[in-house]
């Protein structure tokens, strides 16, 4: 319960940490521009992006209830959808505990299973990744670290390779990417996909 608290505590701070540019109104071009983009996704099941700020009520049960803390609402800086949930897989990916689907009151985030969850499609840097760029550098760590591996990932020739049919978007493999390039991006990277597509295994 205490922890339960504590998050509520550190959602109404996020809600309420832009309050004091609030008079000025949202940063320029952020107030109608979404937040979802490269690495920084909507949680599992998530409705077209399109209509989730509408749809979304803010009431940060899915805040409250993910034990990883991956969840986190942008301030009023980020206009309508202030409030409305984020995860930055660079920080804390999507461990797919799939409790958020469960207590969303309105729908926002459709209850779906661990392996229908498209939060977005692991793209692999070429260039940056030092198995893929250097013959004489091995690096397992996304393949080892996903946790539908020889599914969602696989290697050829010891290099990974991403199945779009079977990749959740977790973020558990761009959290744990060594590898960093100078726009702060990994050797791989989530692109998010705005709606639940369900694919059979």
């Amino acid at each position: 319960m205490a922890e339960n608290r504590f998050t509520r505590r550190a959602l109404l701070k996020a809600i309420a940490a832009g309050a004091a540019v609030a008079v000025m109104g949202p940063a320029p071009g952020r107030a109608l521009s979404s937040p979802v983009t490269t690495n920084i996704l909507r949680p599992p099941g998530a409705v077209p992006e399109e209509i989730f700020p509408a749809k979304c009520i803010r009431c940060g049960r899915c805040v409250e209830v993910c034990p990883y803390g991956s969840i986190r609402p942008p301030d009023v800086r980020d206009g309508i959808f202030a409030g409305t949930p984020l995860i930055d897989v660079t920080k804390i990916p999507c461990y797919l505990c799939m409790k958020c689907v469960e207590v969303c009151p309105t729908g926002t985030l459709s209850r779906i299973s661990q392996k229908e969850t498209r939060m977005g499609l692991a793209v692999i840097d070429k260039h940056s990744c030092v198995t893929w760029n250097q013959e004489l550098a091995l690096c397992r760590t996304c393949y080892n670290v996903c946790p539908f591996k020889e599914k969602a990932i696989k290697l050829d020739q010891l290099r990974p390779v991403v199945i779009e049919d079977f990749c959740t978007g977790c973020g558990i493999c761009t959290h744990g990417c060594p590898i960093t390039v100078k726009s702060g991006r990994k050797a791989i990277n989530i692109q998010p996909i705005y709606a639940f597509k369900p694919v059979k295994w």
